[in-house]
């Protein structure tokens, strides 16, 4: 059976959540059985992610081939609970890349290169060509950005010619506020955003309607007359308790049938055992048995997004733990040069997760001093497991001045250092150690295998730096563990701290924490957090 396609587009403005709708959507399609694979395109001229700021971007996404792409691609993996690969990201760059490149070989022939049809004839291509290599039942597309960007208007022209051709579904997200002195849905902005993409030749086949109250049936049947719409297919998504509940939700309004048969599929999901497991994870998340409040301490809580694995794979573990989480957002410039901690005091656990830059370190550095010494329980992750050394090395280890080098490039006890095939490198993108790496546990009596039961795991990397192997000896003297190394044994992934439950590591593995599979550290370190707060 050849693939059939599903395209997403949002309208209006950004940050209405396409990447959560988009992945509730292969969701839904899992549930049935059919193997769905997710698509990205992003208008950026950047080749990729990999040199974004986070404070404008979100946090960058790492999968297991080295690629750094769109956060929304750890919601598509988060939601499908299988990992993805880089091809599946298209970017502005990539496309105008290529289309450049085949122009200087000669290979157009001599004709003048133009939007239409050769980088729009690039789209199709590339989509088609993953969908032959893979074979999947369903490509689900999300075009990024806003119906009327610039940036993107070349892949929705794209997408208008490819449904010519294929079987494509489009849907419309769209948002309709609420006018709190009257408390009326208004439908105008999404009347205005439809018109956009009519005029761009395309009639969706389903809107789903962005609102912060649930879509009033008037307002449903307004939207329906405008857009040539039956009213079934003018979906709610209104605002929950959790995210994870938005495919459930869209199958209560009776989404996914609607959708099935538009594709021409034909399966059945009756009495469906991942439905009934993912409905009771989603339980687990609004209805936990107890709370913990963790704090996150670091140099972008201004935007959340920065962090949204991390925050994810929390709730993640929540869920396995039967914990709710009250998340702690603070800037780690807030904890510099002061005596106290104050805004730590009280929580049940404390990451330090990763960054770059000398803004806000001592401020973590006092955190973690802080966590060691009341004996709560920490994880460090990349440069929180970094810091965590330093900490260590500084008022543990009799190393005064102690730091990275990232950091001071004169210190006498460098303790974390440039690794040595980053030397020389002058290029920033996709030049980090970057993917997944194996990592070599060491003894069965630590955090680190405590959680993850086994003698060997594998983690996502994105990092320069790392513990430098001359002090390893002296730190370890001193108290520090070193508890897992990479599988040549040059490089240490898991420092730990004994007496409490404080575990540091140079991986990201908020990276491959999912729904149905949450990640084992985050795992332990809400239950020492339960246990800590219960007394235990």
């Amino acid at each position: 059976m050849p693939s059939k396609y599903i395209v997403v587009l949002g309208s209006l403005m950004s940050g209405l959540g396409k990447g959560v709708v988009t992945s509730s959507i292969i969701k839904m399609l899992d549930f049935y059985g059919y193997d769905v694979l997710p698509i990205k395109f992003d208008g950026y001229l950047n080749y990729d992610c990999g040199t974004m700021n986070p404070y404008r971007h979100g946090e960058v996404f790492v999968l297991d081939d080295k690629s750094e792409v769109d956060m929304d691609f750890g919601v598509y993996e988060r939601f499908l609970n299988r990992s993805i690969t880089g091809d599946l990201s298209i970017t502005g760059g990539k496309l105008f890349s290529s289309v450049i490149n085949r122009e200087r070989t000669g290979e157009f022939l001599g004709v003048d290169v133009q939007i239409i049809p050769h980088l729009t004839d690039e789209i199709q291509k590339r989509i088609v060509g993953i969908a032959e290599k893979r074979k999947p039942d369903v490509m689900v597309i999300e075009v990024g950005g806003t119906v009327g960007d610039i940036e993107n208007s070349y892949f929705i022209e794209a997408m208008r010619q490819f449904s010519i051709r294929q079987d494509v579904v489009f849907i419309n997200l769209t948002y309709v506020p609420t006018m709190d002195a009257v408390g009326e849905q208004k439908t105008k902005p999404a009347q205005i955003g439809f018109r956009l993409l009519l005029q761009a030749g395309i009639s969706p086949h389903f809107i789903v309607c962005r609102s912060e109250t649930p879509l009033q049936e008037k307002t449903k049947e307004k939207l329906a007359l405008f857009a040539n719409l039956d009213k079934g297919r003018i979906i709610d998504d209104s605002d929950l308790k959790t995210l994870y509940d938005l495919p459930l939700h869209l199958m209560d309004q009776g989404f996914d049938r609607l959708l099935i048969k538009d594709l021409g599929l034909t399966k059945e999901i009756r009495n469906n055992e991942k439905v009934r497991e993912w409905k009771d994870r989603v339980d687990k998340v609004m209805h936990p048995r107890s709370r913990v409040t963790i704090a996150i301490v670091g140099k972008y809580t201004r935007l959340k997004d920065s962090y949204a694995s991390i925050k994810e794979a929390l709730i993640h573990a929540g869920a396995a733990a039967d914990a709710g989480i009250d998340f702690k957002w603070v800037e780690s410039s807030d904890l510099e040069g002061k005596a106290d901690v104050k805004p730590l005091e009280g929580i049940d656990g404390l990451i330090i997760p990763g960054g770059f830059g000398d803004r806000g370190i001592e401020g973590m550095i006092n955190a973690i001093r802080y966590a060691r010494e009341a004996k709560v329980p920490y994880l460090g992750i990349c440069l929180g497991m970094q810091l965590m050394v330093v900490e260590y090395a500084k008022n543990v280890a009799g190393m005064p001045g102690a730091n990275s080098s990232e950091f001071d490039s004169s210190t006498k006890y460098n303790v974390i250092d440039l690794m040595e095939s980053q030397k020389g490198i002058k290029d920033k993108g996709g030049t980090m150690r970057l993917g997944s790496w194996k990592c070599k546990l060491l003894g069965n009596d630590t955090i680190a295998y405590r959680a993850y039961g086994k003698d060997e795991v594998e983690e996502r990397h994105r990092h320069r730096y790392e513990f430098n192997n001359r002090f390893r000896k002296r730190l370890e003297d001193a108290g520090l563990r070193v508890t897992g190394i990479t599988a040549d044994g040059s490089l240490v992934e898991f420092v730990e701290w004994t007496g409490s439950f404080g575990i540091g590591t140079q991986a990201h593995p908020e990276l491959k924490s999912r729904f149905e599979s949450p990640a084992p550290l985050f795992v332990s370190l809400v239950e020492a957090a339960k246990s800590r707060k219960e007394g235990l």
